[in-house]
């Protein structure tokens, strides 16, 4: 979940270390740092390994660099999200032992035991992560090794054979300067291919200054980088083919492009993103939904599951609303992070929905792996391409929000619930159980989503003022019934993520059922009720919080008249398909969040603790 760069080639690579890991900060990090071969004094002296680090963020690793940045063409640096050892100067890496340092992202399982057998031969060891072994190890095996060009390769995969775990490992040793080694299992990858210069990252807007042409590396594989030629295998040493992929977006979708943050560009780039997706996936004549070639027969189909985490399991929780709704096809939806933990009933005949924005959390990773032992047919969303859960799917939908910067999701979110009305709608055609008069309205429905995304986005300035209003609570409750319930959970995950407020979503049928003892004046609740079929409850339990003397914020559906005398605040957005609310709804509790997040002054794009793409388990 941490940022991964190393290049080899003729540019001077401290300063392109440096830019690369800015453009991975986005991932969430507590401390940095390089490792360079310094170029020798005269042609005859060995390279050195000149190796700076330190806990914080990026600024305090310069200010070190600034005393004698390393001076070379070959290295590779990292920033940290502490997992094992607690953040510190001596647990950021690079780790180094002798001759070989090391980058790591996941988690070593055995570490204990391979660091207690390494001590047992002599070795010692300067921090408490599991990542210094892997070194240690590579080292020893460098010993066993004869020179020759392949030496370092070949001692990296006799060290990742001992290892048990999730890793993307990247190599640089003093007695073979002039290439990098690095490895993946189960942690992002990708090969970036220049002229005369090759780059390893954990992500591709580290690799867009210097190259569009990029491979993205598998499960099991290791890579050999040199200047001129990238070369790939297995842990068995057989060499493996992997394609070539062209990146198309641009560096400047990567930038703010003017905006404050990250976060509150790409809440304004839902609507693009949203046709984006929608784009070439509508049938109008019969009216129908394409899953890009994969064809769905739910005779076929025994059981539905969707699995997530996050926010993609607050849209898989719509999905389930959407799918149950269009094509009367029973859902099951579960928290990845559980789902293997309880033996599931899982069988051939099941199909099973992943949803990841990254394409790389490892616990819906984990998850499907474990459905497909049991005979169940995966079928994945996700926003990244050939990520590591749309190889191991047996199909994919690729939602098209393009890069998403700023730690807590907002157009991923979106345009996964979009993937799901895509799924729902071509569920709900193949089983019969849509007509073809709904689903037509339901087509339209979602073709006219960009443009009333839009019109939402109108009502910034007034959110902006509520959250100066209410940026100082302590606590606050989001309510919502059917498909708002989800949207309920997000916004009130959104608000916890960015501004370190508490808040809690709760269906608001349950609110008399616990929640309603902490509501008083100093309670601020956010009410979804926009005019679907559970509106009328919804106001019998707005007017329950009144009687308390809570404060209200509704989300209703513009032209409303009967919220004004209940709520203190009203935000109106337009009508929409019931089943299609959700996607609307959310915006004003995205901005909402922002916007509180923005007047605390808290990291909005990177909030404390928090990592955008979860790896580890």
């Amino acid at each position: 979940m941490c940022g991964i760069i190393g290049y080899i080639g003729p540019k001077q690579v401290t300063p392109l270390l440096l830019e690369a890991l800015r453009r991975l900060e986005y991932r969430g990090y507590d401390s940095a740092g390089v490792a360079v071969l310094s170029e020798p004094v005269t042609g005859e002296a060995p390279r050195e390994l000149q190796v700076v680090r330190c806990r914080g963020k990026l600024s305090e690793l310069e200010g070190q660099l600034a005393e004698g940045a390393p001076v070379g063409h070959v290295g590779i640096g990292h920033t940290r999200w502490a997992t094992h050892g607690r953040p510190s100067d001596e647990n950021a890496h690079p780790h180094r032992f002798r001759s070989v340092a090391v980058v790591h992202n996941g988690i070593i399982e055995n570490y204990l035991l391979l660091k207690r057998s390494l001590s047992d031969r002599g070795h010692t060891f300067s921090s408490e992560t599991d990542t210094e072994i892997i070194a240690h190890l590579i080292w020893e095996e460098l010993a066993q090794v004869e020179p020759g060009p392949d030496r370092l390769l070949l001692a990296t995969r006799r060290a990742l054979k001992l290892v048990e775990g999730a890793y993307a490992v990247v190599v640089l040793c003093t007695d073979t300067p002039d290439e990098i080694v690095c490895a993946k299992s189960a942690s992002p990858l990708v090969v970036g291919l220049g002229d005369g210069e090759n780059l390893i990252a954990s992500d591709v807007p580290a690799l867009l200054p210097h190259t569009r042409r990029v491979i993205f590396l598998e499960e099991g594989d290791l890579a050999q980088l040199t200047r001129s030629r990238v070369r790939v295998v297995g842990l068995d040493g057989i060499e493996r083919q992997r394609p070539v992929r062209q990146i198309t977006w641009s560096l400047l979708a990567a930038e703010k492009d003017g905006y404050k943050h990250f976060m509150l560009k790409e809440i304004h780039e839902q609507p693009r993103a949203v046709t984006d997706t929608l784009r070439g996936r509508l049938l109008h004549s019969p009216p129908s939904a394409l899953l890009d070639g994969f064809e769905i027969d739910p005779t076929q189909v025994r059981r539905l599951f969707i699995l997530a985490c996050g926010t993609s399991y607050h849209a898989s929780l719509v999905g389930k609303y959407l799918i149950e709704s269009l094509a009367r096809i029973p859902v099951e939806v579960d928290l990845a992070s559980e789902f293997r933990y309880r033996d599931p009933i899982v069988k051939p005949g099941d199909l099973v929905v992943a949803v990841s924005q990254s394409g790389e959390t490892a616990d819906t990773l984990a998850a499907i792996r474990e459905a497909q032992k049991k005979g169940a047919q995966v079928f994945s969303i996700a926003n990244v391409l050939d990520s590591s859960i749309p190889r191991a799917s047996s199909h994919s939908l690729y939602t098209h929000a393009g890069p998403e910067i700023g730690v807590a999701s907002t157009k991923a979110f979106t345009t996964q619930l979009i993937a799901l009305a895509l799924l729902a709608l071509h569920l709900g055609r193949r089983s019969g159980n849509l007509s073809e008069e709904a689903a037509a309205d339901f087509v339209h429905e979602l073709t006219a989503l960009p443009a009333k995304l839009s019109q939402v986005l109108h009502t910034a300035e007034q959110l902006q003022q509520l959250a100066r209003t209410y940026g100082h609570a302590r606590d606050m409750l989001y309510l919502g019934r059917g498909p708002q319930f989800p949207i309920a959970l997000e916004g009130a995950l959104k608000l916890k993520e960015i501004s370190y407020i508490h808040a809690e979503g709760f269906a608001a049928g349950e609110m008399k059922h616990g929640p309603i003892a902490l509501i008083d004046e100093g309670m601020p609740v956010l009410v979804l009720a926009p005019h679907d079929g559970g509106y009328e409850k919804v106001l019998s339990n707005l007017s329950e919080v009144k009687a308390r003397g809570g404060r209200v914020i509704a989300i209703t559906t513009e032209g409303d008249r009967s919220l004004t005398a209940l709520a203190d605040h009203v935000v109106e957005v337009p009508a929409v398909h019931p089943l299609l609310a959700p996607v609307i709804t959310v915006v004003p509790l995205q901005l909402f969040a922002y916007y509180v997040a923005d007047f605390k002054g808290t990291d909005v794009d990177q909030p404390r603790n928090l990592a955008k793409s979860v790896t580890v388990e």
